[in-house]
């Protein structure tokens, strides 16, 4: 089985990878957030930080684009292709509101025909600038009856890979996995799949594996901000210990001080790790209300200095 990290916006930047992929090795592809076409430009600094092959040593990343313009993935994939990315990967599983209002992300489910000239355009230009294509999807909008549309539609093209979260974008991240979908897949394209969505667990994992033994790869996200060593466990690793998950935070802190100015900033990325992160201190709730709350980063170190003490 391969592992992919999912990419989730504004958390899993190259600073949260590297410091993941030094203390819990194993992952086979991390994907990142979401790029965003620009105008006049082929990425904004943030971004330009993100997939600098120097900021991405030591794991294999998969840049992910986020539009429903053919002319503008091209574009900025061609720039992704010249610092060596070989392979793109396109978002049709975003369900915010904010996106989803101007058709992009799961957005675009709602106008297959539109989404099949995007593909075949992109397929295209492809087979030029020598780029594989794999493709992130919610299997539609508002109903499972969708899917064998878009599916077929998938199908026809020479996809590297096409990882499914089997829900509609009404679900957004609630409700149960429409695993009919899933299912329906497996028996109705030849093409490569991957599984996301709501894998927090082994035993999760191995269920999916023994329904599904067809399927090679899956992708995590919420399981390994919450489970950091999650896919380690998988290959045979012990559950880490508190020492391995402090050196985990250390990175982290030390990656972020480093690259963002201010106490304000800083706090603000650890305090979003730590809104999943925290599951690991369980009867803790009083020392992580503390971290919610701090406003310095020596009141931070004390706590979670404490806090990693008394664990």
């Amino acid at each position: 089985m391969k592992y992919y990290f999912a990419p989730l916006e504004g958390i899993t930047g190259y600073i949260y990878r590297s410091a993941h992929a030094s203390c819990f090795p194993g992952m086979d592809r991390y994907y990142s957030p979401f790029l965003v076409p620009h105008q006049n430009r082929d990425f904004d600094t943030r971004e330009k930080n993100d997939v600098l092959p120097e900021h991405n040593r030591g794991y294999t990343l998969i840049p992910q684009i986020l539009t429903n313009r053919s002319e503008d993935f091209l574009r900025l994939s061609a720039a992704l292709a010249r610092y060596g990315y070989r392979e793109i990967n396109l978002n049709l599983g975003c369900p915010s509101g904010t996106v989803v209002t101007r058709g992009k992300g799961s957005g675009f489910l709602t106008d297959p025909d539109a989404l099949d000239r995007f593909l075949s355009e992109v397929c295209s230009g492809f087979e030029h600038l020598h780029l594989k294509l794999s493709v992130k999807t919610r299997i539609g909008w508002e109903s499972a009856e969708e899917w064998p549309r878009l599916l077929e539609i998938f199908s026809a093209y020479p996809l590297s890979e096409l990882i499914i979260h089997p829900r509609l974008r009404t679900d957004f991240y609630k409700n149960i996995p429409h695993m009919e979908t899933y299912e329906y897949a497996c028996s109705h394209t030849p093409l490569p799949l991957c599984f996301n969505g709501d894998l927090k667990t082994p035993e999760n994992i191995r269920d999916l594996e023994q329904w599904f033994p067809q399927t090679k790869a899956v992708m995590i996200g919420r399981g390994l901000l919450e489970t950091p060593d999650l896919v380690c466990r998988m290959r045979g690793a012990a559950p880490a210990g508190m020492a391995q998950l402090e050196n985990f935070h250390g990175q982290l802190l030390d990656g972020y001080c480093t690259s963002i100015s201010g106490d304000r900033n800083v706090l603000f990325k650890m305090k979003e790790f730590w809104a999943y992160f925290g599951k690991n201190f369980p009867g803790k709730e009083k020392e992580l209300k503390k971290i919610r709350k701090a406003q310095k980063l020596t009141v931070y170190r004390e706590i979670t200095a404490s806090l990693f003490a008394d664990a």
